[in-house]
């Protein structure tokens, strides 16, 4: 209940983070194995961060143009286009962050009362957004078969109706792993053609995806006048969480009004962060792919642990960098987490972050470059277990 009556009730109400819940209770100790943010341990690459750091020394520290330096959309561009064809800067804008990218989105396309569909569980800042704007959350699950999560496509284009302004959908998805098939975007976005629906792509795990070189995108089969926005970051592709830089793919016609949106929400993002994601871009080919080898080495080590424990449920996740398994007996997701951090030093974020959808499940961010990390961690949950 709003007990704050001069502020929006649709901001009062929104529930504080259940993964920060668990994090303070863990801060401070240096006996926690944290595995509880979506972020590896990994530092951004030297190159990166000479290049922002020689763009400080060069005094750019001004404003920018709001959609993001010239350059930088280029690089973006031809980045893209090698992976899901021709793209060009007309489309891009630049954002401080991926995050900050999809409330753009939200902003440009959404009115108070506007009907969104949610795939879930998903990352709680995604169908937050909506609701800050004063539009309606329609939420389609994802269903777990043992451990795998499955979309009923049925269902999900049931739902979407000509009252439906935006579809949802981030995948490779963040907790679950899951991610669409080449098949199923295409029958979305030829139902969303037919409704007038526009997607909102969250694409940021594409390319942190086991099944080849990126994970199957949207922009592989639409055209550039389609109704969607594609949103991208630097955070987990190129280890620059911190630095909140991400971009979104925009029809060119949306181009003028993300900028404007630019300009009332952040000016423009920082030129030295920017700096250093053309580094970033321009090291794509040879850093890109030993960063997922990396990333697919942690996840077989620490799946084929949890597979070996008793009372779990889990799947090999095709995409993302997290395993999310449940435990049989344990419902309650943010106790078990709270629990696993004051007895056993073990970090993870809980199931219900993401939804009543994802209650009773764990995620455990594999992105560790120490294997031998993710065996002690294995090795406290084994000793919760076992009492």
């Amino acid at each position: 209940m709003n007990s704050t009556p001069f502020i929006r009730p649709a901001i009062a109400d929104l529930p504080g983070s259940k993964i920060r819940d668990v994090a303070n209770a863990g801060l401070g100790r240096s006996d926690v194995l944290a595995f509880w943010f979506g972020e590896s341990d990994e530092v951004t690459p030297e190159p990166v961060r000479l290049a922002a750091a020689d763009s400080l020394m060069r005094g750019e520290t001004f404003y920018s143009h709001n959609l993001g330096l010239p350059e930088l959309r280029q690089a973006i561009a031809r980045y893209s286009s090698q992976l899901h064809g021709a793209i060009g800067p007309d489309r891009i804008a630049v954002a401080s962050s991926g995050v900050s990218a999809l409330m753009l989105a939200m902003q440009m396309l959404l009115a108070p009362g506007d009907e969104v569909v949610a795939v879930v569980p998903v990352w709680p800042n995604l169908t937050a957004q909506p609701v800050v704007l004063g539009a309606c959350v329609k939420r389609v699950a994802l269903r777990p078969h043992a451990g795998a999560w499955t979309l009923d496509l049925q269902e999900l284009l049931a739902a979407v109706t000509p009252a439906t302004r935006v579809l949802l959908v981030n995948a490779p998805n963040n907790p679950t792993g899951w991610t669409l098939s080449r098949a199923e975007q295409q029958a979305l976005l030829d139902h969303c053609r037919h409704t007038g629906t526009w997607i909102i792509a969250d694409e940021v795990y594409e390319r942190v995806f086991f099944d080849g070189p990126c994970a199957p995108s949207f922009l592989d089969i639409a055209g550039p006048d389609d109704r969607l926005v594609v949103v991208h970051s630097f955070s987990k592709s190129f280890l620059m969480t911190g630095w909140r830089l991400g971009w979104m793919v925009v029809p060119p016609a949306a181009l003028d009004a993300a900028g404007k949106l630019l300009e009332y929400n952040s000016s423009c993002a920082p030129v030295f962060v920017q700096r250093g994601a053309l580094t970033a871009l321009a090291l794509a080919d040879s850093f890109v792919p030993p960063l997922i080898a990396r990333l697919q080495a942690g996840r077989d080590r620490l799946l084929a642990g949890l597979q070996a424990l008793p009372g779990i449920e889990t799947a090999l996740p095709a995409g993302g960098m997290y395993a999310f398994f449940r435990i049989e007996g344990e419902p309650d997701s943010l106790a078990l987490a709270k629990r696993l951090v004051a007895e056993h030093g073990l970090g993870l974020a809980p199931g219900a972050a993401f939804g009543a959808e994802a209650e009773g499940w764990l995620r455990w961010c594999f992105a560790s470059h120490d294997l031998a990390r993710l065996d002690a961690g294995l090795q406290r949950l084994a000793a919760c277990l076992r009492r």
